[in-house]
């Protein structure tokens, strides 16, 4: 096991366990290896840790929670990428950003696709479609 230090304090972690982004993120190139954060709290929102740069976390969330009708599937090429075949599992994730006046807003244009078998993970984005980057949350 190994240990940084984060915003959620000391975290303990297996580096086999890691979610790892052969690319990294958007705007963040450099950052390759994530730890998936226990939820402390019930709710379709968690957190991903960077590894290399413990200053960096995201919140992410399955989209469909929000939006029903939304779905991506990854192509061949994104799914070499994240060493799948056609029929193994791939999950489309969004990141969500919350804002100090609390708008919360998710980011459809550029969803996560990640692989539970390789626990391997891309972003991408979308082309020609109607998908924002801050996209609000629907209100409850």
């Amino acid at each position: 096991m190994k240990k940084i230090q984060t915003r959620f304090g000391e975290v303990e972690y297996d580096s086999e366990n890691l979610l790892h982004f052969p690319a990294g993120l958007i705007g963040f190139p450099t950052l390759h290896d994530f730890i998936v954060m226990p939820n402390k709290k019930q709710g379709p929102l968690f957190w991903i840790q960077s590894v290399e740069d413990p200053d960096i976390a995201f919140i992410l969330t399955d989209p469909t929670n929000f939006f029903l009708d939304y779905a991506v599937l990854p192509d061949s090429s994104e799914r070499n990428t994240l060493r799948i075949d056609q029929d193994d599992e791939c999950f489309v994730l969004s990141v969500v950003t919350v804002p100090p006046d609390q708008n919360i807003t998710i980011n459809l244009s550029a969803p996560i696709l990640y692989a539970t078998k390789t626990n391997r993970a891309i972003q991408i984005i979308l082309e020609n479609t109607d998908y924002k980057p801050k996209t609000p949350l629907p209100s409850p």
